[in-house]
């Protein structure tokens, strides 16, 4: 046993030399290899991140202006139907108001022909009531001749 503890301590004093090399390389695994490479993941990761970000806020920029766009957009089709509205409107009181001088035409015209036409039935009156009273003095003379003289046919009456 005093053999076997003897080669174990010179297994562990030739081992010195390798442990404190395999420290040696740690140290320097750490140093130069691990750390700058942890460094540039931690970078590529906030860049990725970032750029995540910057694309999520890119996408809320766009959306907020494409809502912008579609209002505006809502608000000219607005102003169009308005002045259709309007231009409409407009149209139906030139209608309305046309109508109305067409049918004050008609009405005065309707009141003129009126008008003539009564002048027309007083003169025609007038000319009947002078023929009547005419004939009237014809029948009245025929009626009180005397009757011996007979009036000649095809002649006067």
């Amino acid at each position: 046993m005093d053999t076997t503890l003897r080669q174990v301590g010179q297994l562990l004093l030739d081992a010195i030399p390798t442990v404190v090399l395999l420290l040696l390389l740690y140290a320097i695994y750490q140093n130069f290899l691990r750390k700058p490479l942890e460094r540039v993941l931690a970078q590529r990761r906030e860049r990725t991140e970032g750029a995540v970000a910057k694309a999520r806020a890119d996408v809320a920029s766009a959306e907020a202006r494409t809502q912008e766009y579609e209002q505006k957009l809502r608000d000219a089709r607005l102003a169009v139907f308005k002045a259709q509205d309007a231009r409409r409107q407009q149209a139906q009181q030139l209608r309305i108001q046309a109508l109305a001088e067409a049918r004050q035409r008609a009405q005065q015209q309707l009141r003129e022909a009126q008008l003539a036409i009564d002048q027309d039935m007083a003169a025609a009156r007038a000319a009947l009531q002078t023929e009547t009273q005419r004939l009237a003095s014809d029948i009245i003379r025929t009626i009180l001749k005397p009757s011996g003289a007979t009036p000649a046919v095809g002649g006067p009456a």
